[in-house]
């Protein structure tokens, strides 16, 4: 469904929701009843976030270039107790 948007004479501007490629030139105004003519205005599109636009990117590549996994991954050391620092050296 797409929305478009018309002017009424008497009410003003209103949205209509319609299938893509159905809208007519005129819509029946709902506060009204008149015909309200159709006007084109600009689409209502989102912009996204940075982080957001970079996890759909990975989303769509992992789709036909999975990432694959040759080793398992090492673990890390152990961090040493700051209580050992404490203790006498030999």
């Amino acid at each position: 469904m797409a929305t478009y948007e018309y002017d009424c004479p008497d009410c003003g501007r209103f949205d209509a929701h319609e299938p893509i490629g159905t809208a007519a030139d005129t819509h029946e105004c709902p506060g009204c009843r008149g015909q309200a003519r159709r006007i084109f205005s600009a689409p209502h599109l989102v912009a996204t976030s940075a982080p957001m636009r970079r996890a759909r990117a990975i989303e769509e590549r992992s789709a036909d270039e999975p990432a694959v996994v040759s080793e398992v991954p090492g673990r890390p050391p152990p961090a040493p107790h700051p209580a050992l620092s404490r203790l006498p050296r030999p």
